[in-house]
């Protein structure tokens, strides 16, 4: 049984927690990014993306995306660092987490919330493929994140990260996520609650 979920890390510092006085706004220490800015950015990040399938070129970019599964019982986790979600991403960690359970002769059952990629028809033809041995299993719609271990997971995972820290690239964030979720499968950074 595999708890699957979906992450995103930014670039730049954001505000853990706080409090201020009423109707006065956080102020971050970073430059602030409008709505353009991030849409300008994310969009030459999936330009370079699809011209060059490789992290090595993609160098612009605010948002880094995370999908990942928790084995239960276990702390292994297995993910895929994606340029952004979509049907597509999901296609193709699915066929990552089959490769390696392929050599069991059990199904695999996948535990996903009710996000719009899990239902996608393009993921139709994967799940009949894998037919008998992949299933989803959906969880209630509007539970709570203590349904899914990984959530807390995710949480420990961003503060590893990036606490406080802002990152001059993308390739930046890339590495040091990597580096984390790397280290997590030598020595466990999260103790997970079953």
């Amino acid at each position: 049984m595999l708890y699957e979920d979906e992450t995103i890390l930014w670039r730049f510092a954001l505000p853990r927690a706080g409090w201020w006085r009423t109707a006065q706004r956080a102020r971050l220490p970073t430059r602030p990014l409008s709505q353009s800015h991030i849409k300008r950015e994310e969009s030459l990040k999936r330009q370079a993306w699809l011209q060059y399938r490789s992290w090595s070129r993609v160098t612009s970019g605010v948002l880094l995306s995370v999908i990942g599964a928790v084995q239960y019982g276990t702390s292994k986790v297995f993910y895929k660092i994606v340029p952004h979600f979509d049907a597509q991403e999901l296609r193709q960690y699915l066929h990552q987490v089959m490769a390696t359970f392929s050599k069991t002769d059990k199904e695999v059952v996948m535990v996903v919330d009710r996000s719009g990629i899990h239902r996608a028809h393009k993921l139709d033809a994967t799940l009949e493929h894998y037919h008998g041995k992949l299933r989803f299993h959906f969880l209630p719609a509007h539970c709570g994140h203590h349904l899914n271990p990984i959530e807390g997971f995710w949480r420990v995972m961003k503060g590893t990260i990036g606490a406080g820290r802002c990152f001059g690239a993308l390739q930046e964030l890339y590495q040091r996520t990597r580096r984390v979720l790397m280290t997590h499968q030598e020595r466990p950074i999260y103790a997970f609650h079953w």
